[in-house]
């Protein structure tokens, strides 16, 4: 979360050095609360919380600017979550496939077909509807991690991604 948080930080805070001091200062806000967390699934607000306070208490430091208010928070901010941005990447790689590949995955993943239904509707058996959903699957993640690099949380979601080179750009 590193890169996510600095962001954060650097889109309040217009000292790169100051942000990195209250970078600091979150994680080991984090560290020595994390005993504390009840709900890991509220993990990641919870640490956005941290750092909001960490960001106001900057501000709170005589001869600082005090913090804008209106400033968005974190959870207003679409553009933090690197899911939805990939999302119209995928979208592109997707009709890029093979019209095979692409209408397996059209029908099952986007259309929420079962693949037994998508099977018969194409005439095919169950099987070879599951092969060509695994395939497609499979050349997406290829193109996806050819190009960019990803990081995962336990959960298999993307909680970041850079590098990108211009491969999904052009798709």
């Amino acid at each position: 979360m590193h890169d996510r948080l600095l962001r954060f930080i650097l889109s309040r805070v217009n000292n790169p050095d100051d942000a990195q001091d209250i970078l600091q200062t979150t994680f080991v806000k984090i560290h020595s609360g994390l005993e504390s967390i009840r709900d890991s699934e509220k993990l990641e607000s919870w640490v956005f919380q941290i750092t909001r306070n960490c960001i106001s208490d900057y501000y709170r430091q005589p001869g600082k600017v005090p913090l804008d208010e209106s400033l968005p928070t974190y959870d207003d901010h679409n553009s933090d979550d690197p899911s939805s941005e990939i999302t119209l990447y995928v979208h592109d790689i997707v009709s890029s496939l093979p019209q095979i590949y692409r209408q397996a995955i059209e029908m099952v993943d986007y259309r929420g077909m079962s693949q037994q239904d998508a099977a018969k509707e194409l005439g095919i058996s169950v099987s070879g509807m599951k092969s060509r959903v695994q395939r497609s699957r499979a050349m997406v993640r290829e193109i996806m991690l050819a190009c960019c690099h990803f990081e995962f949380d336990s959960q298999g979601i993307v909680m970041e991604y850079y590098d990108c080179c211009c491969i999904c750009k052009r798709i």
